[in-house]
């Protein structure tokens, strides 16, 4: 059997003002000619379809076209959400996607639920993103294993729904991050470790990791990628694409990587103020978009000056505007890594603000669990 793993589409993602959802849509046909060349039995779609919950008709419209043009070929699908989906529109959806014959699922189901389905004639467990709030009231019903962590929960899961063939949308322990994906998502409760995969599974599908990696050896475990570079703080050299991934009646899966550069390039430029005038010909011959960011502040004029000699410039920070890196590289607060992050992407404080006031209503509802 033949399958193509593709994960981390974001559609309807806006990277500073852009919408890079027909980049995205172009990567989509391109996956759907790889599916027809090398004669694809089965699509695996790991998670994050859509950037957002509240997506555009256009993002909708093209990963409706994508399944319908899969079943034009006689492509089955399997679909789960990732935590960047609208998990129930996916649900809702799931009628109309199963006319074009993707099966999908936007919830946690167990196996005696209906979390492991059949495709091509082999046993497939289709986990979608589950946050820790949901994931421990599901799993660890008693309070006196309130206590227990993530992680545990998840390796209570993953055995449940034990299969041949394995979709997951989750951070694994020791992998390399493309960049783009917000830390607490990558360690401390939300890292699930190598050790909690079924050793029965010949193939797990991972999404959630934007740089294309192989994460396991036994079972085999790869993260698929994003489709094209979706923010500057991912690696610009950083594998991407999807994966072809034979798997015979016996033996081993054989994984071929299609390493694609899909989409625009993202390039962020480190400068000094007075080196500015003698990159500019580097820059404007760049075919991507740029971030600059420049030792130093700016005035507005000199801002200005530089957006309108380059039209592909998206963002123009001083590097005194981004929050300061912890002493001795020590480990960051939430509070702390996500304002970086926002400098980062150069997004409004209102978001630092309303972060804060999810912080106490978790912090509120961790409490009133535990009384």
């Amino acid at each position: 059997m033949r399958l193509l793993h593709t994960a981390d589409w974001h559609l309807g993602k806006i990277l500073k003002g852009v919408d890079r959802t027909p980049e995205i849509g172009e990567a989509l046909k391109s996956l759907l000619e790889i599916v027809r060349k090398e004669r694809v039995d089965l699509v695996l779609v790991s998670g994050d379809l859509f950037d957002r919950p509240q997506v555009s008709a256009e993002a909708e419209g093209h990963a409706v076209e994508f399944f319908l043009r899969l079943r034009e070929l006689g492509v089955p699908a399997l679909v789960i959400a990732g935590n960047h989906d609208p998990k129930e529109r996916l649900e809702a959806l799931s009628p109309l996607f199963a006319l074009a014959g993707a099966e999908v699922r936007g919830r946690l189901l167990f196996r005696e639920e209906g979390g492991v389905v059949e495709a091509k004639g082999l046993q497939a467990a289709l986990l979608p993103f589950v946050s820790e709030r949901v994931l421990v009231k599901r799993v660890l019903q008693e309070a006196e294993e309130r206590h227990r962590t993530y992680a545990e929960a998840m390796r209570r899961v993953l055995a449940n729904l034990a299969s041949p063939l394995m979709l997951g949308h989750f951070a694994l322990e020791g992998v390399r991050p493309g960049g783009g994906e917000f830390f607490f998502h990558l360690a401390g409760s939300y890292a699930v470790p190598p050790s909690a995969l079924p050793l029965s599974a010949r193939y797990l599908a991972l999404g959630h990791i934007h740089r294309q990696q192989q994460v396991s050896e036994a079972p085999l475990a790869w993260y698929s990628g994003s489709l094209i570079q979706l923010e500057f703080g991912e690696g610009e050299d950083a594998d991407r694409g999807a994966l072809l991934v034979e798997l015979p009646p016996s033996g081993p899966a054989r994984v071929h990587p299609i390493r694609e550069r899909w989409g625009k390039p993202l390039k962020t430029f480190r400068l000094k103020k007075e080196e500015l005038d003698g990159r500019l010909w580097e820059m404007e011959r760049f075919p991507g978009y740029l971030r600059l960011v420049v030792e130093g502040r700016l005035s507005p004029a000199e801002k200005e000056r530089l957006y309108r000699a380059l039209p592909h410039l998206l963002a123009v920070e001083g590097a005194g505007d981004l929050p300061p890196p912890s002493p001795g590289g020590a480990e960051v607060g939430l509070k702390e890594a996500y304002a970086r992050y926002l400098g980062e992407r150069g997004e409004k404080e209102a978001l630092l603000e309303r972060f804060e006031e999810v912080l106490k209503e978790v912090e509120s509802e961790t409490l009133a669990a535990g009384a």
